[in-house]
């Protein structure tokens, strides 16, 4: 779930890169690309190495093809919704609402983390639950002060 969650963060951010108003805005979303994808492939190549599937099934078996994003939702959307409201913004709004959005996206992770250290087992990956957590809350806090300064 935390690689298509991580994946989603990549996806805004992406786009932040092309539409960001402000310089660093567009810097922050490149750092967040920069940081997130070694994330996904170490955890790729973990469950790759456990026989694990690498997309997260539903209960029906149905692959969700990474469109539901580790059921993660900001502000209500979820994370396709997010993308076209993101889409539709531009200057200093579209600034706002990525800032917005990405606290929301990144409390989701923190939120996920925590409960991998709470019933985890495996020491590496507890290390990355740990890691996310305090990379993400310094990102939070970040993205909180750019949005006082818009």
């Amino acid at each position: 779930m935390m690689i298509v969650h991580h994946e989603g963060a990549i996806e805004m951010s992406d786009l932040a890169v092309e539409k960001a108003d402000s310089e660093e805005v567009r810097a922050l979303a490149e750092d967040i690309s920069a940081a997130q994808g070694p994330e996904i492939e170490q955890m790729t190549s973990w469950l790759e190495a456990w026989g694990e599937e690498t997309m997260p099934m539903d209960h029906g078996g149905m692959d969700h093809g990474g469109m539901d994003h580790g059921g993660m939702d900001m502000d209500g959307m979820s994370q396709e919704e997010a993308m076209g409201h993101l889409e539709d913004q531009s200057g200093p709004d579209f600034d706002r609402r990525f800032l917005e959005l990405m606290i929301a996206h990144h409390e989701g992770a923190v939120t996920m983390a925590e409960d991998e250290l709470a019933d985890g087992e495996n020491p590496q990956a507890l290390e990355l639950a740990q890691k996310i957590i305090d990379d993400q809350q310094a990102e939070i806090a970040q993205m909180e002060q750019m949005l006082q300064n818009l």
